[in-house]
């Protein structure tokens, strides 16, 4: 009995996570729809220089592992275009 309502918590919990990030993501794509090109182009500038300092400090066991997922995503992609031809 305990056991089930502390799944139904759990469940509860996960729908309501799901609820609050499709709040946030809709928010987010409402904010870019609005943004002018200048703030996108800063928006962007922003991530990319984050992204460059990310891979500045990263390791070479994450650097190997984020080229092994680029490369799988690559592959991935490419089958998908074949298949779609």
């Amino acid at each position: 009995m305990a056991q089930r309502g502390q799944d139904k918590r759990a469940e509860e919990a996960e729908e309501q996570r799901n609820s609050r990030l499709s709040d946030m993501a809709q928010r987010g794509q409402e904010r870019r729809a609005e943004e002018t090109e200048e703030q996108r182009n800063s928006r962007l500038a922003k991530m990319a220089q984050r992204a460059q300092e990310r891979r500045a400090e990263e390791t070479d066991e994450q650097r190997n592992s984020r080229l092994s997922a680029m490369l799988q995503h690559a592959r991935e992609r490419r089958l998908n275009v074949i298949k779609g031809q």
